[in-house]
Parts: structure tokens; C-alpha cells; sequence
């Protein structure tokens, strides 16, 4: 390095300056750099993953390779990958090994870097011990975007004190069909609940230091039949209207620092290859700067899978002039076979150097460039780390303060969707508490919580976290109660051998709650998850035959779900006492259903997908145009059993008193409506107000509505909001015939309601003036406001 431009500080080299511009140091250390250390900056290592199947991403079998670490690392490294999700460690022991680990890099490489580590987060830091909090799904219902936000700074400041940089979450694909395994990693279906909520994690996680990951970029959750990486057929305006504003409002609004992209491909173009979407979409015309980091093995998969390239050489090159920068997980193209396409002239250098500019700055900005930086993490400040046994069971990663968080958030999006008043219970005598769920420990989580993604495969691995059955919450919840346990049938072991005695069971007791839904898992080892696509909603195994066996009893049946997808209930959903929704609600989630069964908890949740009424009616959503529901020119009815935004209280709400500012607004103005919302039940409670939109007349076809706002009220019983909300015009926009989005005059109908079924007030505005072309600088929210009128 002798002859390098020294920074501000003589004898420092300019990269390692944080006085300079963070461009300044990147430049001159890319002019430093030979091609091999350039390359081996694009690409991550696992190790210890394994190539003998088990696997936690698609193919590792067949792409995992021995990987020599120590001739590596003298060119550096560019990322290390799940170095706490991959086998179960003691979070203080992996620390230090991850800080070891560290200081080996940096020495090795001629430039002191050191990689950049990242790990899943999606329902909580993917480590032993670490909270397990609510899946997304159940994110979503809580249409809260603040305890979503402070949730995800929770999880990052666990990640971030034991080293790790990068968390690759959130999950931003919105739900086209319910029968794709990846059901539970998403937000919902609606492309404003899933935007909002998404956001509100990127800026949680990123406020933690850590950098966020939106995935997948785009169109994986709308593939062909709901089959995993199958291909996807949107045209350009759902892709546009649909799948793209969350990841557009992701990074616009919070400041998301990393992009990964699909495996599918839309219309025969692999999302890796596509650099319309990776370059000019993303960077020049969102303006993102950040990375764009490979799904795992997607890069080699443009040869293995997509067939549009002839090796590795190529799959490197195509994804490089698409806008990949980083190979994950592990080094197969952007490597030896990246180096020899440069050096025989396949691929250009800039390319490289392109992807690499944005690698380096992201390390400035963590400070993995700084003179200072220690490979030391904050949870290991003040240990000895040469006394590592003294280490074990120093750092906690589920602390108190994380499960109230995670009760919080899965007590808020329990969904209670049907009531004959049998709920809450009334301290019953008898309780027969039946189902495959009902004493499984791990029932609450989701495939990428530590104990299933990982822990599963590690059989007599303590578990690492509290995670009690519905049996021993039920039991704590009401001591009194005699609780009579029947196992009926499994998930889907199709075994009917314990039906006879769940339902002598249900009989003999006061009330029967019956605990149905799903075992996370992957690839095809459990009944939701990646890899464990359904071909109907019809619940797994045996269980509607079970459920239908107790309806038959003569006593009250409560039906309770701990699923990742949403199920068609069959009979049950008119024929239940109850019907309690919980989407893997995490380590506290039957802490929390047990409060709603008791009515300590008053349910809030709102659905953040439909539940179908006919497990064979798919793919529907409410996100629909006219013909997307039921008409006369289809026998099939694809009108949903609970619609989306559904959800039951155990109090009631009383809307009125709509007002309107105007009765007209410009095209680029907004309107101001108010009305107002009194709990006029007995008991607290919370409403959640749901703004959608309906165009009567569009140049294009369009949804019969759409999500476009919403909020939570809480309100003590008698109590009244006042509430208001602005409506920007520009909310109202839309992909238009010549593939611009618009706003167009003509008359909107506003409607304020408790579900996409349940319109309560309706307000009709006329927009006016020329139609009006938009685009990533539009208004995106509704703003809304309230203030307390008085009690009744």
C-alpha cells in the first residue's frame, strides 16, 4: 500500500479517515484494491452450513460447498453468514467465537476490513434464546404500526450488541394466495396494510443500527397456483398497484439500507436478472443507494433453475449488469468464476467496482472502516474473553422487557371472528380442551423462529425460551376449572384413532375448546412455511373431520387457531360458539389467547387476510376488481367467510355525525371528513377505523376497493371520539393505459368502515380538474387526527 494518499491524520490511509466523505474513502480504497480483493468483498461464507440436506434454504444440498476459510481470508471478506442462526449456540459464547472470527479477517486482508454479519430476524433475532416474537401475519394484525416499530428496535438492539449488522427483514411480498407456505412471513394482503406496517419495522430496526432487508423484490408471493418459486403471470399494473408500493414506501419512508430480491420470475424474467427492477426502478428512480444482497443461491440459480445462463461466469455477470451486489450465502459465482469472466474480457470491471462502491460505503457507515473499530460487541463489554465457559449464560436475549413486548403484540392481534356470547368464559366448571395444538409447545412459532427454523433439526437441544402450552396458560388462567385433555387427532397425521374420546370428552363438559391449525416447518416438513405449500385451504390432516365430530355433541364449542394461513372452517363457522384467529402468535401467545378466552385481554386484532369460505375458492382476495367477486356469469362464489379487517371486541361501537369539508377537490389537493366514534358498551375497548377507497369510473379497470388508511381508538366505555382524517388525492392514483400513474377527476366514494364488508359512514367527493401524472413523491397517507367529545 506505500504510495497511498494519506487522509486528514498523517499516515492514514484516506478509506480509513471518518473525516472524509464517505465517497472520498470508498474511492480510494477501490483504486487500492487488486480484482481478487475487489471480488471478495461481493460475497458471504456460511460456515458450518451442511450439504447433507436438512436444509434452511432452497437446494443448500445441492449448493453448499467446503469452503477453505483460511485461503480467503488474505483477500478479505465480504459478509458472514448466520453466524448465531445456523447451529444452537450460547448468544455470550457466540459472541466471542463472531468477534474471533472478526479479528481474523481483519488482520488477514491487507485493507484491515472485517465482514459484515447478517442474520434472519423475522419473528424475533433467529438465535438461541433469543425472543420469539409474532409472525408477520400477526403483525399485521394488530394495525399498529408503533408496537410493530418498537418491537423491531428491540430485535435490533439484540442483534446488534453480539455483533451483527444486518437483519434480513422485513418480508414485504403481499399475499395473492393463501394456499403459498410463505403465507405467515407476510404482512396481509392488502399493499397499504403490508407498506405501513413494513415501514414502521424498517425504521425499528434501523434506529437499532442494524440494517434492514426488504425481501423479495418482486412477485414471489404471487406465483402460479401459490407454489413456491413457481412463476408468476402479473401484468405490469398489479405489479405496479400491487406488489411494489411496500418496498416503494419501505424505502422512501424508511430508510431500508438493503434490497433482496425474488426468486421467482415475472413473464419469463428472473427477478436476479432484471435490471429494469434493480437498477432503474430501485436506484434511479426510488433513489435507493443501499445494497441489493442475493437471496440465498439465486444467483446460481439463473443456470441451475431459470436456465438463461451456461455457468457460473455468466449467472455472476447477469446478475452483476442487473444490480446484485452481494452473493449469498456462501461463495459459487461472484468468486473464481467472476475473476476469470473480468480477466478474459466476459465482464466489465465496472461492474464490480459499481457493486463494490456500494458494499464499502454501507461498511463506512457502520464504522467497519474506522481506525477504531474493535471486532468487540457491547454485550461482551467488560468480560474476560479469555475465560469463555465464564461467558455462558451472561447475555440474555429474552429479557422481561421483550416478552411484554411480544405479549403485547400478540395480545393486540388475536382476531376474534365470531361471538354467540359464549365468550368470554364465565369461569365454566368443565373444561374439555381438545386438538393437536392444545399441548404443543411449539405450536405459537414460525418456520424461521430459532427453535423450528433451526432447533428442529438439533433433537434434545433445550429449546431456550419459555414457551408455554394453551393447557398451562388455560389452567393458570382459570385454577378452578376442571381442564380435560384430549389430543383427537394430530395435524396432519390423518390418524383418527383418539376422535371417540375427544368427543366423549366435549360431552362431558361445560364448553369444549378445540385447538386446531398448523406445524411450522420447511420444505415440506411441516404445513406452513417455506416449502410447505397447500393445494386447498381445507385444515391439514384430519382436523375439520375432528371439529365437525364436536359440533356434533350438544356442547359449545370453541374454536381456536394457531395457523400461518388463513383455513375455511366448513360448518364450524356458522356452528361455533366461537371462533378465536391467532397467526403463530410467538412465545406469549397463549398467554395471550388464554386472556381473551377469560376476557382479561378485549380482542383488537383485525384480519390481515381473508378467511375463505370455501377452502377450493382460491386464489381470492378482497383486493379484487368486480369480476374478482361473486357475479352471475360464475357458479363459484368466492365471497369470503370473514372479510378482511374483520374482527370482533367485547364491546360495541357506535359511528355517526359524518362530515364532509368539501363536496369537491382538485386533483392535487385533499378533503377533510370527521365523524364520530363512542364505545357504547360496558367495557374498554379498542375500534380500528378503516378508510378504503371505491372509483365508480376508471380508464382502467380497478379494485372495487382498496385499503388507503386506517387507526386504532381506544375508548373507555361511554366515551366518544371525535375523529378526523385528510385524504390526499394523490391516494387515489393508479397505474394508468399508458403505464404512468394517475390521479383522474371524477367522483370518489370514501368509505369509513370496520372491515372491507362492514362499511359504516360513506362519503361521496367529487376530484376535479385535468387528469394529473404522479409518481414516488406522491402523498402516500391519509392523515388522521382525533380528540374526545365527552361520555354518553
Amino acid at each position: 500500500m506505500t504510495g497511498v494518499a494519506a487522509g486528514t491524520t498523517p499516515g492514514m490511509p484516506l478509506w480509513n479517515d471518518p473525516a472524509l466523505p464517505a465517497a472520498t474513502r470508498v474511492d480510494a480504497l477501490i483504486g487500492a484494491m487488486t480484482l481478487q480483493e475487489k471480488t471478495a468483498q461481493l460475497f458471504g461464507v456460511w460456515v458450518g452450513a451442511s450439504d447433507q440436506g436438512g436444509e434452511v434454504a432452497p437446494h443448500q444440498h445441492d449448493m453448499e460447498e467446503a469452503v477453505d476459510l483460511e485461503a480467503l481470508l488474505p483477500t478479505g471478506l465480504g459478509q458472514l453468514t448466520r453466524p448465531f442462526g445456523t447451529v444452537p449456540v450460547d448468544p455470550a459464547l457466540g459472541a466471542l467465537s463472531l468477534a474471533r472470527t472478526q479479528a481474523r479477517i481483519a488482520s488477514a486482508n491487507r485493507f484491515g476490513i472485517p465482514a459484515l454479519a447478517h442474520e434472519e430476524c423475522l419473528a424475533g433475532f433467529a438465535a438461541w434464546g433469543a425472543t420469539a416474537y409474532p409472525v408477520p401475519l400477526s403483525w399485521g394484525a394488530t394495525f399498529d404500526p408503533d408496537a410493530v416499530r418498537r418491537m423491531a428496535a428491540a430485535i435490533g438492539r439484540d442483534m446488534r450488541s453480539v455483533g451483527v449488522h444486518q437483519g434480513l427483514a422485513p418480508v414485504l411480498d403481499v399475499v395473492r394466495d393463501a394456499r403459498w407456505g410463505r403465507v405467515e412471513e407476510t404482512i396481509g394482503e392488502d399493499p397499504y396494510l403490508v407498506g405501513s406496517i413494513g415501514t414502521a419495522y424498517v425504521q425499528g430496526l434501523e434506529s437499532a443500527g442494524v440494517v434492514a432487508t426488504l425481501k423479495h423484490l418482486v412477485g414471489y408471493s404471487a406465483s402460479r397456483a401459490g407454489r413456491n418459486l413457481a412463476p408468476s403471470s402479473v401484468g405490469p399494473r398489479e405489479r405496479a398497484d400491487v406488489l411494489l408500493p411496500p418496498f416503494e414506501m419501505a424505502v422512501r419512508e424508511g430508510g431500508a439500507r438493503s434490497v433482496m430480491n425474488a426468486y421467482t420470475d415475472t413473464d419469463g424474467m428472473p427477478s436476479a436478472a432484471d435490471e429494469d427492477l434493480l437498477t432503474g426502478l430501485l436506484r434511479d428512480t426510488w433513489g435507493f443507494d443501499g445494497t441489493v444482497v442475493a437471496d440465498y443461491f439465486a444467483i446460481a440459480f439463473l443456470k441451475t433453475l431459470h436456465g438463461i445462463a451456461a455457468d457460473w461466469a455468466e449467472a455472476a455477470g447477469t446478475a452483476l449488469a442487473a444490480g446484485i451486489d452481494v452473493e449469498l450465502p456462501n461463495v459459487k459465482t461472484f468468486g473464481a468464476p467472476l475473476v476469470q469472466a473480468v480477466t478474459e474480457g466476459r465482464v466489465p470491471e465496472e461492474l464490480i467496482d459499481r457493486a463494490l462502491r456500494h458494499v464499502l460505503a454501507q461498511k463506512a457507515a457502520l464504522g467497519l472502516l474506522d481506525p477504531g473499530w474493535s471486532p468487540m460487541p457491547a454485550a461482551l463489554d467488560g468480560a474476560d474473553p479469555d475465560d469463555p465457559q465464564a461467558l455462558r449464560g451472561t447475555v440474555d436475549l429474552d429479557r422481561p422487557e421483550n416478552r411484554r413486548l411480544a405479549r403485547e403484540i400478540a395480545e393486540k392481534a388475536i382476531v376474534l371472528l365470531a361471538n354467540d356470547g359464549t365468550l368470554p368464559l364465565p369461569r365454566p366448571g368443565r373444561i374439555a380442551l381438545i386438538g393437536p395444538n392444545a399441548t404443543e409447545a411449539t405450536a405459537v412459532l414460525g418456520c424461521y423462529s430459532f427453535p423450528q427454523h433451526i432447533g428442529a433439526r438439533h433433537p434434545g437441544t433445550p429449546l431456550g425460551i419459555e414457551l408455554p402450552t394453551l393447557h398451562d396458560t388455560l389452567a393458570a388462567e382459570f385454577p378452578d376449572a376442571e381442564i380435560t385433555l384430549a389430543r383427537g387427532t394430530g395435524v396432519d397425521d390423518k390418524d383418527l384413532s383418539g376422535i371417540p374420546e375427544a368427543a366423549r370428552a366435549a360431552r362431558e363438559a361445560d364448553v369444549a375448546v378445540v385447538v386446531l391449525g398448523d406445524r411450522a416447518g420447511m420444505f415440506g416438513r411441516g404445513t406452513s412455511g417455506e416449502g410447505c405449500d397447500a393445494d386447498s385451504l381445507i385444515l391439514p390432516g384430519e382436523q375439520q373431520y375432528l371439529l365437525d365430530t364436536l359440533l356434533d355433541q350438544g356442547t359449545p364449542v370453541v374454536t381456536v387457531l394457531l395457523a400461518g394461513r388463513p383455513y375455511a372452517l366448513g360448518r364450524a363457522v356458522e356452528e361455533s360458539a366461537a371462533i378465536v384467529q391467532s397467526f403463530f402468535p410467538g412465545e406469549e401467545g397463549t398467554r395471550a389467547i388464554a386472556g381473551v378466552l377469560s376476557g382479561r385481554v378485549n380482542p383488537s386484532g383485525r384480519l390481515p387476510v381473508s378467511v375463505p369460505r370455501d377452502p377450493g375458492s382460491q386464489p381470492a382476495t378482497y383486493l379484487g376488481a368486480r369480476l374478482a367477486h361473486a357475479s352471475a356469469v360464475s357458479n363459484i362464489d368466492p365471497t369470503p367467510a370473514f372479510a378482511f379487517g374483520h374482527g370482533l371486541s367485547y364491546t360495541a361501537f357506535d359511528w355517526s355525525d359524518l362530515t364532509a369539508d368539501t363536496q369537491e377537490a382538485p386533483t392535487d389537493g385533499e378533503f377533510t371528513l370527521a365523524f364520530t366514534v363512542r364505545n357504547t358498551g360496558e367495557r374498554s375497548g379498542t375500534e380500528v377505523v378503516q378508510l378504503y377507497l371505491h372509483d365508480p369510473v376508471a380508464s382502467v379497470v380497478q379494485p372495487v376497493q382498496r385499503l388507503a388508511g386506517y387507526t386504532r381508538l381506544d375508548l373507555e366505555p361511554g366515551e366518544a371520539h371525535r375523529v378526523r382524517v385528510t385524504v390526499p388525492a394523490d391516494l387515489a392514483s393508479f397505474t394508468g393505459r399508458d403505464g404512468r400513474r394517475v390521479v383522474e377527476p371524477g367522483e370518489l366514494e370514501v368509505r369509513l368502515a370496520a372491515s372491507a364488508a362492514d362499511a359504516r359512514l360513506t362519503a361521496r367527493v367529487t376530484l376535479t380538474g385535468a387528469v394529473r401524472h404522479v409518481d414516488h413523491t406522491r402523498r402516500l397517507h391519509a392523515a388522521f387526527g382525533h380528540e374526545p367529545v365527552g361520555r354518553a
